[in-house]
């Protein structure tokens, strides 16, 4: 089992959200975050003061799946985040050692 972490922009959440549930991928968890990579954020003028916004809000979108769908879920998160400019995000896999549904102590993959 893996699990994909996508970092997106909020804008791109429900995109994200239709194409892993288009790719058979339902069970997710999706905060919203507040961060910055290379843009390293912006200044923005408010009430004639200029100040620095270096923090931008951010979606964060989490799945756990089997091996053989880790490729499916980067592809889906793919397309439904990509523009092709800078702050569409990253996409982080690691490996879980264990899945445990609390209702039934079922563990393993059929705890997904």
């Amino acid at each position: 089992m893996q699990k994909v972490e996508a970092i997106i922009q909020p804008s791109k959440v429900e995109a994200v959200k239709a194409a892993l549930i288009e790719a058979g991928i339902t069970g997710m968890t999706i905060v919203e975050a507040r961060g910055h990579g290379r843009q390293k954020g912006h200044t923005e003028f408010y009430r004639g003061r200029e100040y620095s916004v270096d923090l931008l809000p951010k979606g964060k979108v989490e799945v756990v799946v089997q091996d053989e769908m880790v490729e499916t879920a980067i592809r889906a998160i793919i397309a439904g985040a990509r523009t092709g400019k800078i702050g569409d995000g990253k996409i982080f896999v690691s490996p879980v050692a264990q899945v445990i549904r609390i209702r039934n102590d079922e563990r393993g993959e059929g705890a997904l």
